[in-house]
């Protein structure tokens, strides 16, 4: 059997796997690239890049097992895969910590002004401390869209810094959320309410532009919009104008709706966005899992995954 993984993954995968199979290991091929190399392939290893599109599966004849070191699967093509035959399996949930960490990092970041004080210093050898005036979590109120796994130990972490925890996810209970100190409510009411509105939900066609010029027209002209989950999740044209209005207080993510354009990770394509010249946007490049600590987890549930399907001791 082979194994081809195709980015940089917990080294503990290509370990156990190894005593089972040949590992072989192509970081981010191109599209092309992956056809050819996946024709003889057991199982793939990858993360979200590049896309695992119908004729990609096509060419793979012997493939058994995808097993995806993250959360969305909306990279890959599943009804595709399920009429071949190819389980798929990802992570949910052993990345909720460093998410959720991540989470707060750039709550504090963002009402601290601690990456443009960090530019002036390091940057523009400026020091003036009088510049920047922030704000702290203490008494603030955070709402959650979406109330997972990484959305409750965001609560978890908020509550920590005595702030207030709102939460929306139309798959739980009232009681669901008060088991977790929170008060469950509707996106209208969330948006209202929330000083920090963070996003935890998965990219869809109901979710799909849910921070939106519309919506932002409902928040508190100071509010911060956090998103941790997808782009396209936030219109991001919409987030330009009301950020260069001065209709909301920041925006904070880890994720553009263009960070998979063109060639996706594996080109050279110019990487750039409207966003980039505002004033209270900071952006990290999809980095919320990239821990050592949830690589290892997830690589181990990876391979228990896929010693099952393949029935390797």
């Amino acid at each position: 059997m082979k194994c081809l993984i195709i980015d940089r993954v917990a080294p503990i995968i290509a370990e156990e796997l190894g005593k089972h199979m040949e590992v072989e290991t192509k970081i981010l091929p191109s599209h092309d690239e992956l056809k050819e190399l996946i024709a003889d392939i057991d199982v793939l290893i990858m993360r979200v890049d590049p896309k695992i599109t119908k004729d990609i599966l096509d060419a793979a004849n012997n493939l058994k097992v995808i097993g995806v070191c993250s959360v969305g699967l909306n990279h890959i093509d599943l009804d595709a895969a399920k009429e071949k035959g190819i389980e798929v399996y990802n992570a949910p949930g052993l990345n909720a910590n460093a998410v959720a960490e991540l989470t707060i990092s750039k709550m504090l970041d963002i009402s601290r002004g601690t990456m443009e004080a960090n530019n002036d210093v390091k940057v523009k050898h400026e020091w003036d401390k009088y510049k920047f005036e922030g704000r702290e979590l203490r008494g603030r109120t955070v709402g959650i869209m979406g109330f997972g796994r990484i959305g409750r130990r965001v609560g978890e972490l908020a509550r920590a810094f005595h702030m207030n925890v709102i939460a929306y996810d139309p798959y739980l209970k009232p009681e669901d959320f008060e088991k977790e100190n929170a008060k469950g409510m509707s996106v209208e009411e969330l948006l209202k309410e929330a000083d920090y509105i963070t996003i935890h939900v998965p990219l869809t066609d109901e979710t799909k532009d849910l921070v939106s010029a519309k919506s932002i027209e409902t928040m508190k002209d100071d509010a911060v919009v956090l998103n941790m989950s997808r782009g396209g999740i936030v219109n991001e044209k919409d987030m330009y104008e009301a950020l260069k209005a001065g209709k909301i207080g920041g925006y904070a993510t880890d994720v553009l709706e263009n960070e998979l354009a063109g060639e996706g990770l594996t080109g050279n394509d110019e990487f750039t966005s409207p966003l980039f010249e505002c004033e209270n946007f900071i952006v990290s490049p999809h980095l919320g899992a990239q821990t050592v600590d949830a690589a290892h987890d997830i690589g181990v549930f990876i391979v228990g995954k896929i010693k099952e399907v393949l029935s390797l001791g």
